[in-house]
């Protein structure tokens, strides 16, 4: 087993027959992300004394080079709710897997790119070449840059109010550097990004202020359920 495994308890004990049932899985993670650093298994349960019968919740965060993946699932049992989240986890590796396939398969070759340029003359560079091939096009027709008009294209999409900590998730699961999101505390349309390292920021846009100054803060991933 290449990956770091961690468990982390609250108020709930996790025994060895739950890890020893848990460990027999980890083989089809490695299956789907070769990359694959890091697993975290977190079991909860709400310290709430008046109900008794409260779920428990299991917490599967996989972290690779790059790459957070995270799956989340509520049971009566923490058996049982390993299983749906690891179920979601697989599918969640599955498509970013698909996707890494589809990339490498619309690379195109240097040889490829290059085949539809005309060969370079004795003693001229492709730089000089690239420039007088345009000298002559804007020669042969000076006024076709002119008449082009230029051209924005806008894309709306519909948002439902999520939490930083889930559009952090949604960006690492579609592989973007960023991600567009509306901030489900506060309404505003925000946006998370990579930065160095395992650490992110985001920008939140605020109508309602738009002479204030602009505020700083820190802070943690998934802080309410540490």
């Amino acid at each position: 087993m290449t990956m770091d495994v961690s468990y982390v308890a609250r108020n709930v004990s996790i025994p060895d027959r739950f890890r020893e049932y848990a460990q027999e899985k980890f083989s089809k993670i490695e299956q789907l992300s070769a990359r694959a650093q890091r697993l975290e298994i977190k079991v909860t349960q709400q310290a709430n004394h008046r109900h008794s019968d409260e779920k428990l919740t299991v917490e599967l965060t996989v972290q690779g080079k790059g790459k957070v993946i995270r799956a989340e699932a509520q049971a009566d049992d923490k058996f049982a709710a390993f299983d749906l989240a690891f179920g979601k986890l697989l599918e969640r590796l599955r498509r970013l897997r698909d996707r890494q396939k589809d990339r490498q398969q619309k690379r195109v070759s240097v040889a490829d790119a290059t085949a539809v340029l005309p060969p370079t003359e004795p003693g001229q560079s492709l730089v000089e070449q690239a420039i007088a091939n345009q000298a002559s096009q804007e020669q042969a027709d000076p006024g076709d840059r002119d008449e082009v008009p230029v051209r924005i294209r806008k894309k709306i999409f519909p948002a439902t109010p999520v939490s930083v900590d889930d559009a952090v998730d949604a960006m690492e699961l579609v592989g973007h550097d960023f991600y567009l999101f509306i901030d489900a505390s506060s309404g505003q349309p925000s946006a998370v990004y990579r930065r160095k390292g395992w650490s992110y920021g985001v920008i939140t846009l605020d109508a309602d202020h738009p002479g204030a100054e602009v505020h700083e803060e820190d802070i943690d991933y998934r802080a309410a359920t540490v």
